[in-house]
């Protein structure tokens, strides 16, 4: 049991680690994913490709 919740805070802080290094990188050209519970949660459950879906959708939409 207890591995499983270490598993998922690892899981939920490198979600959060990822998006703020894609902010870092990407505030120049203002293509900034909020760090928000529904981000994280997105990517700490679908993992990566959720992220680039997240990047495509900010791309289309805005």
């Amino acid at each position: 049991m207890i591995k499983k919740i270490f598993s998922l805070i690892k899981k939920i802080l490198f979600s959060v680690f990822l998006i703020y290094g894609y902010n870092l990188i990407a505030s120049p050209l203002n293509l900034i994913v909020p760090i928000n519970m529904i981000t994280v949660g997105l990517i700490t459950i679908l993992g990566l490709p959720a992220f680039f879906s997240l990047i495509v959708i900010l791309l289309i939409v805005f």
